[in-house]
């Protein structure tokens, strides 16, 4: 106290030039109206030196694109358990259609090709030739489908939420993986009922399904991009699987297509896919050359490129347009 009664009698004028000095209760409250500004900007000044700093680089938020899908993993799983809880509700037989249709089509393509054309199936029981054909036909068609579809089928979650959107045609490929799984049953009855038992090269048929599944991602991708866009493709991508049916060697044998062909015909890239699943069931009894598989893939890395460049390019209007 007496220091501070000295310091008033010096500067005497202090309380005229400042009202907060008027006596010695509002000069109390005025050091710490002033200790509480001093404490407040060295607050600001070290929060300013502690907080962190956002640097936007070029070509950084398209490097997280890809750590983004390793992060958001889980929705994979999310999705592809509901596209196969919604696609059996309410079904009487559920997840049998799986079943019934690619058995079907074998059927059908039994009576025409094998009984009426008389087309030869290699040495193979001919349900078993074009099963063996239909189970990956079938996947790559309903695979595409549902993934050239999958984000006009989305359209309220992609409008709402962030996350990337490749996952979803890709969930989309992952749930026609399940309904192949579910058709092989069939196969291995077929192949019990002819005692015709495949050799080792059946260990080579997740090769041959996974040239498949990138088949379809790629060719998914870009029709998938197109289709937010225009909606026209919507009544393209049942007639590109009808066309694609007839096209591939399901039904027959590669063999019958003419020399002078082939190299076109392999441009195809389901035709090294449904030649390798025979050829793998058959226990290497049928064609399958190096040809075809060395164009089938090459064909296949360049429509997986194709649709990635293409589906990233088009993904930041999806949320705009569709």
């Amino acid at each position: 106290m007496l220091k501070l009664a000295t310091l008033r009698a010096k500067n005497g004028s202090t309380n005229a030039q400042n009202p907060e000095l008027g006596n010695d209760g509002k000069y109390f409250k005025g050091i710490l109206k002033l200790m509480g500004r001093n404490i407040k900007l060295l607050d600001r000044e070290k929060l300013m030196n502690n907080r962190s700093v956002l640097v936007i680089e070029a070509g950084k938020a398209e490097r997280h694109y890809w750590m983004d899908l390793w992060r958001y993993r889980e929705l994979f799983y999310i999705l592809a358990w509901r596209d196969i809880a919604v696609r059996y509700k309410q079904t009487v037989i559920g997840v049998l259609w799986a079943v019934i249709r690619p058995l079907l089509t074998m059927m059908i393509f039994v009576i025409v090709f094998g009984k009426i054309a008389k087309l030869p199936s290699e040495g193979v029981p001919y349900p078993i030739f074009v099963f063996a054909a239909m189970l990956p036909w079938t996947f790559f068609a309903t695979a595409f489908n549902d993934a050239s579809n999958s984000l006009t089928n989305n359209a309220n979650l992609i409008s709402k939420v962030y996350f990337p959107r490749l996952i979803i045609p890709a969930a989309s490929v992952i749930v026609a993986a399940v309904d192949f799984m579910i058709s092989f049953i069939i196969l291995f009855a077929l192949i019990a009922w002819y005692h015709y038992w495949p050799n080792w090269q059946i260990i080579t048929l997740p090769l041959f399904l996974l040239l498949g599944f990138f088949a379809a991602l790629g060719t998914g991708l870009f029709v998938a991009s197109l289709n937010v866009k225009y909606r026209d493709f919507r009544f393209v991508i049942p007639f590109i699987v009808q066309l694609g049916l007839y096209i591939s060697p399901v039904g027959f044998s590669s063999t019958i297509v003419p020399e002078q062909y082939r190299l076109l015909y392999y441009l195809n890239p389901m035709v090294a896919v449904v030649d390798g699943f025979r050829w793998a069931i058959s226990g290497g009894k049928t064609t399958l050359n190096e040809t075809e598989l060395i164009i089938s893939i090459s064909v296949v890395i360049v429509l997986c490129l194709i649709g990635v460049i293409h589906f990233r390019k088009t993904e930041k209007t999806f949320a705009d347009v569709i």
